[in-house]
């Protein structure tokens, strides 16, 4: 039995209809898929999948001490201290500061003179965007060593934990926690140690503590003060004997159970410090030989002699002789006429 072709041409026309209806119904499903479908993973790896805020007491201490630090330490004009401490509660959108990024206006003017104006201003800015949740402040420690405390209040938007405290005195180094993630798998964290070591912000060529302002121009970006870096005798962190410098402060982060209360809770009790780094004598240069004393060539001595320039501490390596003599000879006397 034939078809006609009347027919045949029916039947490819019903066909081409059936499949275009299902690739429509196909290409209706896929996008109401991608519809509602959210994103494998968070886009910037830092948002928190946790149901509810958590309150944690934020612990600073500092460290700072003469057997610690040794070199140059400030024992007044001013003497040892911190500033105030400044944290930021965040998301990805914001950062308060950056290693190896340049210093913002707010950070400079921080780390410089320990002013929070604009440092606060930044992060109100920030805040219209939604990339700040909270700011808190707390007084400073009028010692090297000592602690402040006060409480945090974290929210799931704004889980990341961003912080500062200026060395005093110091050119433009401070201490400080960039974008610390409070929030991980949806849990919030227990607790949090973290080991502080100060940095540049490159705002300030000194080079000790109590050095007079002298701008760097251009400005440099933010870095990590070592034992060796900057590599000079007259830095005040130099010491080229340790691989790495001992913490210069810390922060302790623990999560409360009970319902946060905003309080800013400080002391700045005296802590006890048992670390001790050794710092080694330096002296000057030799001076030039003087005149021979006594016969020339025959028992005459000539001296010459050296001074202190940084006296040894905490079983550091002690100095050397700061005299030398040697037996005059006929060519170091003078002729006589």
């Amino acid at each position: 039995m034939g078809w006609s072709v009347s027919e045949v041409s029916r039947m490819m026309s019903s066909e081409r209809l059936s499949c275009g209806w299902l690739r429509q119904l196909l290409l209706i499903l896929l996008r109401l898929s991608l519809a509602y479908a959210g994103p494998t993973q968070p886009i910037s790896g830092t948002e928190c999948a946790a149901r509810g805020p958590a309150s944690y007491i934020l612990v600073f201490t500092g460290h700072w001490s003469p057997q610690t630090f040794p070199k140059q330490y400030p024992l007044f004009r001013p003497p040892a201290q911190w500033s105030k401490l400044i944290a930021v509660t965040h998301n990805g959108q914001f950062r308060l500061w950056e290693e190896g990024a340049p210093a913002s206006a707010g950070v400079q003017r921080f780390a410089e003179l320990g002013v929070t104006v604009e440092l606060v201003k930044e992060a109100k800015e920030a805040r219209k965007r939604r990339a700040v949740g909270a700011m808190y402040r707390t007084a400073g420690i009028p010692n090297g060593i000592g602690h402040s405390s006060t409480e945090l209040l974290m929210q799931p938007r704004s889980s990341l934990l961003s912080m500062m405290v200026k060395v005093i005195p110091s050119p433009d180094w401070f201490v400080g926690v960039d974008s610390l993630n409070l929030c991980e798998g949806g849990q919030w964290k227990q607790e949090v140690t973290l080991d502080l070591q100060p940095y540049d912000a490159g705002t300030d060529s000194g080079f000790t503590f109590s050095s007079p302002n002298f701008p760097t121009n251009p400005p440099e970006n933010i870095t990590r003060i070592t034992s060796q870096m900057p590599n000079h005798p007259a830095n005040s962190f130099y010491y080229p004997r340790l691989q790495e410098l001992p913490p210069i402060a810390s922060i302790k982060l623990t999560r409360q159970n009970r319902a946060p209360v905003r309080q800013n809770p400080m002391s700045n009790h005296i802590l006890p410090n048992s670390i001790k780094t050794p710092l080694d004598c330096e002296v000057s240069l030799w001076s030039s030989w003087g005149l021979c004393l006594g016969p020339c060539s025959r028992g005459g001595i000539r001296h010459r002699t050296r001074y202190i320039l940084l006296r040894p501490a905490n079983a550091g390596a002690p100095c050397p002789e700061l005299e030398e003599q040697a037996e005059c000879t006929p060519h170091h006397c003078l002729k006589r006429q």
